[in-house]
């Protein structure tokens, strides 16, 4: 796309939870991929020269958001479910792409994979990386970790390990293949037909197995957990981040937050009957995961209450459409409406991921060296996270990707 200074337009990032205010009648001068400046438009004008202008019509521009609970090849029980798990390598890559591209065009600009099939997310990473597809930057664990017959043990997403030594042997697989994150299943969940939410699934030596070999070679943990006393033992070993998190406690929840343990709640996943059906869900699996919705909101409240980092993370595909707007920014909206708030719901789906991933020096903030991942839009973000609902224009890596009102190019 070439150099260009967005202008017309009020900058509103991620620190708004930390005390640092929008910018009003700003300019973000791009230069290659990443921002070059920013602030005052008299002030970044007087830098752009004759650089192209880009004129976005006083929409508000944050950075894109970054879902860190994603699965780009997602089967859940039911016909739907199914038809993906049938698909061949080509099919599978091939669907993959077009979920990254639709993911991305959506404002989604980096996603958390948390296992995907056949280590077919490592072939896509590289496609988008060097530029044969399109889609958002790609942080992912290859495929998570489980025990024999454990949560997800019947998909390619997932590894099957027993014993101390099998789940280091993963975890060093994970990372061989390119990893930059692990994931392991320590409980069961809601799409596991013969287990229960509060299943342990791993002992105490296999979980500290996973978290010294992973930390030992740089990697972050992440655990599909619902249980409180499952979630207990993990932090206490040392866990990095929590999913879903179905029945915290208020002593777990402290102690999460005491140790830095992070929470992705997808609180969609227990509140979404309409996704259910679309895919043909059976009955068993929509009974437990709609009739888990009010612990499930509680369990959040406490996090909060606590001070426990909370980020986005949809569960469902980023793009999905679902009650009049993406997963994504639906996930926003429930996070914000329980109890997190606007500027605390940007910060979740902005600036907290990018600290989690180690990513800040990159991603989550309209900052000067930051790369040039923005999203625009008509509302404001501060004042209704619903806002997110109306983005209108999509920018990764200094490459408009999405304008729906075809550039405004200023005279």
């Amino acid at each position: 796309m070439g150099d260009m200074v967005i202008v017309n337009c009020t900058v509103v990032d991620g620190r708004a939870a930390d005390g640092v205010g929008p910018i009003r009648d700003a300019a973000v001068l791009v230069r290659g991929e990443r921002i070059a400046a920013v602030g005052p438009s008299e002030d970044v004008l007087a830098q752009a020269g004759d650089t192209r202008r880009l004129d976005l019509g006083g929409a508000h521009l944050t950075p894109g958001l970054v879902n860190m609970h994603t699965h780009l090849s997602l089967s859940l029980p039911g016909p739907a479910g199914e038809g993906v798990k049938g698909m061949g390598p080509h099919d599978l890559a091939l669907y993959m792409a077009d979920g990254a591209r639709r993911t991305l065009r959506c404002g989604v600009t980096t996603v958390r994979c948390v296992a995907e099939k056949d280590h077919a997310d490592f072939a896509l990473r590289r496609a988008i990386e060097s530029g044969r597809a399109a889609g958002p930057r790609i942080f992912t664990a290859g495929r998570a970790l489980v025990c024999t017959g454990g949560h997800g043990h019947d998909g390619t997403d997932t590894l099957e390990c027993d014993g101390p030594d099998e789940f280091r042997r993963g975890v060093r697989g994970q990372i061989k293949a390119g990893a930059d994150l692990i994931k392991v299943m320590i409980s069961g969940g809601i799409a596991g037909e013969h287990e229960r939410i509060d299943t342990p699934q791993l002992f105490t030596d296999e979980m500290a197995a996973v978290l010294a070999t992973a930390h030992a070679w740089g990697r972050k943990v992440t655990a599909h957990a619902g249980p409180a006393a499952v979630i207990a033992e993990a932090v206490r070993l040392g866990l990095d981040c929590v999913e879903h998190g179905y029945e915290l406690t208020p002593e777990v929840a402290a102690a999460m937050a005491e140790r830095g343990t992070a929470l992705v709640p997808t609180l969609l996943v227990t509140r979404c009957k309409a996704f259910f059906d679309e895919l043909g869900v059976p009955e068993w699996m929509q009974r437990r995961s709609l009739g888990a919705g009010p612990r499930h909101l509680e369990s959040y409240a406490m996090a909060l209450a606590a001070g426990v980092p909370v980020l986005l993370g949809s569960d469902m595909p980023p793009f999905w459409l679902f009650e009049g707007t993406n997963a994504t920014v639906r996930e926003l909206e429930h996070m914000s409406q329980a109890g997190l708030g606007p500027a605390g719901a940007l910060h979740a789906g902005t600036l907290g991921p990018a600290r989690w991933l180690g990513a800040e020096a990159d991603l989550g903030t309209v900052e000067t060296g930051r790369y040039a991942d923005l999203i625009a839009m008509d509302a404001d973000p501060l004042a209704d996270t619903s806002a997110f609902r109306s983005v209108r224009w999509v920018m990764k890596g200094g490459e408009v990707v999405r304008d729906d009102l075809a550039g405004r190019p200023e005279a």
